[in-house]
């Protein structure tokens, strides 16, 4: 089998449509839209557009879902066993077996919020990061930044199901919550472990985590006011072994990310004044 699998070779079937996050970030008519049509404030479903939001969420989820599955069997594959600890590779099969079946759910909620696969594009943006060479990166990457924004997601999109009154919504978040703080805490654990002896490798790692999770807080889609449709999960965090800092400097990325998304709105609210001033 062929070690390190580009993403343009991922098996996919005609229902899939892909999409670049990069992209839909860096574009300032997706932020524009988003003000206009949804609001950037907490997910509420007593608002008019709580339903398509929660569909599009779920669809995302189930999309990471399933590069998430592929990402960790290709970690448990890629690398010789000079290169990682064969128990890292063990932890990587665990956390595949887990994904497998979050894939299997995320399906049957998808169903049951009304949508279905295909309904949404996908962004490859977390199998790109599993494709890192460097495993540590892969951990980072991957398993710290990534699964820590399936902490958040599933954390709230289980309040989403409590307080909407869907207990199967509210159970199956909550279920697949519980594995997402064990895969971070595989990352932060093994992390700490494969750079004990070398700093400057950790330190390229944790830079490379705080990369990724600025391009996922998404213009202020993650953060901890009631204008971030997601949560920053500070308690499931900490369990995952995130230290109180590390929590505080991804609240300041979340920041960052939404100042910069709030700048290409106004940069393009401008031009289009000039072109219309000049038409």
């Amino acid at each position: 089998m062929k070690k390190m699998l580009p993403v343009d070779e991922l098996a996919r079937d005609e229902r899939f449509v892909r999409s670049r996050i990069e992209d839909a970030i860096a574009d300032p008519r997706n932020q524009v839209m988003t003000e206009r049509d949804y609001g950037s404030a907490k997910l509420d479903p007593h608002k008019p557009a709580a339903a398509d939001r929660a569909r599009s969420l779920m669809h995302g989820i189930f999309m990471g879902e399933l590069q998430a599955l592929e990402g960790a069997g290709r970690t448990a594959f890629d690398f010789d066993d000079d290169e990682v600890p064969f128990q890292l590779k063990l932890d990587m099969a665990r956390q595949a077996w887990d994904e497998s079946r979050h894939v299997e759910i995320s399906v049957k909620l998808l169903e049951s919020l009304g949508t279905e696969i295909g309904e949404y594009s996908e962004a490859t943006f977390l199998y790109e990061a599993a494709c890192n060479p460097d495993p540590v990166l892969r951990l980072t990457g991957v398993n710290r930044a990534l699964e820590g924004l399936a902490i958040d997601v599933f954390n709230t999109m289980k309040e989403f199901g409590d307080i909407s009154g869907d207990p199967v919504l509210s159970a199956c978040e909550d279920w697949m919550l519980a594995d997402e703080v064990t895969h971070v805490k595989m990352g932060s654990d093994w992390l700490r472990r494969l750079t004990e002896d070398d700093l400057e490798r950790r330190e390229r790692a944790l830079e490379f985590q705080r990369t990724v999770d600025k391009i996922f807080s998404l213009g202020g889609f993650r953060g901890e006011t009631d204008d971030n449709p997601v949560q920053l999960a500070r308690t499931f965090r900490r369990m995952a072994g995130f230290s109180e800092d590390e929590i505080d400097e991804l609240s300041e990325v979340t920041l960052e990310a939404q100042a910069d998304a709030e700048a290409r709105v106004a940069e393009h609210a401008a031009q289009q004044q000039v072109q219309a001033a000049a038409g």
